[in-house]
């Protein structure tokens, strides 16, 4: 992993707010590694891994609190004494979000303000959170750019919206450092293959390698700007240790600024995997965008993010990574 930061991070101290999720994990590996003077998890399981945290055990730095963001107090608790928050906590999941609007809602909305608030009495330096290009909607266009949204398309789609709102006006009106980056379909090492609501690429790794059912959700010639979990850990370290004012306030797109079909994906792992397997297609989803692709000119212009890994080297180490695992 590359270094994303100038700053000496030994003298701050980090929280993570679903730091036992897929991202979030890998957010705290590269704090902890590089030196951090602490770095806290704050996580109820919901959808993170108690095995992703077990990882950072061995940090005298590292610290754990296991708890709930509709739970104010918690929030409170978690915030003291940080520089920094990398808010990552969320129930993912548009076809969850359709299930049950208001889970998603709790989490997403109330949560997120919990968060939001506890950050501002606490005094934190800078708060960076996660949205989605699920905010991008029914928005035609591409490449998808930050200022041009459509209508949202799924309850998850809401609360992302909502958080950029709510971090719009705490910002403009507590002067807090605030910065959201939508991130476009981010895969990688550790992403859970398991559950009713698995991400595509370890369910298609998954599926292939047991010989089980590979479902692909209507004609799989929709499109992704798929982005290898490195390049989302440099965007939120970039974005958390940022000293350029003009980049606070603002969203930013989280991707590679390439776009390839879920037919092409699935080829792919594939041919990687060397082995024969056809996937069976089904309906489509309710609530999922058609094409996306991202413009990633804005968040290399004020976050100097640059993207280390392209699809196809992601990919690669991603298969290797499922490979070990269902070895």
């Amino acid at each position: 992993m590359s270094i994303f930061h100038t700053k000496n991070i030994s003298q701050y101290s980090f929280l993570v707010t679903g730091g036992a999720g897929f991202i979030g994990s890998h957010i705290v590996a590269y704090l902890l590694s590089n030196g951090a003077k602490k770095v806290r998890v704050l996580d109820n399981f919901a959808t993170g891994l108690q095995s992703n945290v077990e990882l950072f055990s061995g940090f005298a730095n590292y610290e754990f609190i296991k708890g709930d963001i509709r739970d104010f107090a918690t929030c409170q608790n978690a915030c003291l004494d940080i520089d920094y928050v990398s808010h990552q906590a969320a129930l993912g999941s548009v076809p969850r979000s359709v299930k049950d609007p208001v889970a998603s809602n709790e989490v997403n909305v109330s949560g997120f303000l919990n968060m939001l608030t506890a950050a501002k009495d606490a005094g934190v330096q800078s708060f960076v959170y996660a949205s989605s290009s699920a905010v991008y909607g029914d928005e035609p266009n591409l490449p998808k750019i930050e200022e041009r949204i459509g209508n949202p398309l799924s309850p998850y789609a809401v609360t992302k919206k909502t958080n950029e709102l709510y971090a719009d006006v705490f910002a403009r009106l507590y002067g807090m450092n605030i910065i959201g980056l939508r991130y476009f379909n981010v895969f990688g090492e550790r992403q859970d293959p398991n559950g009713s609501y698995a991400a595509v690429m370890p369910l298609f790794v998954s599926g292939i390698i047991n010989n089980t059912v590979v479902y692909i959700n209507g004609d799989g010639e929709q499109t992704r700007d798929f982005t290898y979990v490195d390049n989302a850990v440099q965007a939120n370290i970039r974005a958390m240790l940022n000293d350029n004012p003009d980049a606070f306030g603002q969203v930013y797109n989280v991707a590679v600024g390439e776009k390839f079909s879920v037919n092409y994906l699935y080829r792919a792992i594939r041919d990687l995997l060397q082995m024969p397997h056809e996937a069976t297609y089904r309906q489509e989803r309710e609530g999922d965008i058609r094409n996306s692709l991202a413009d990633i000119s804005k968040a290399k212009k004020l976050l100097g993010y640059n993207p280390q890994y392209k699809f196809a080297d992601g990919l690669k180490l991603t298969v290797d990574y499922f490979k070990k695992v269902y070895s």
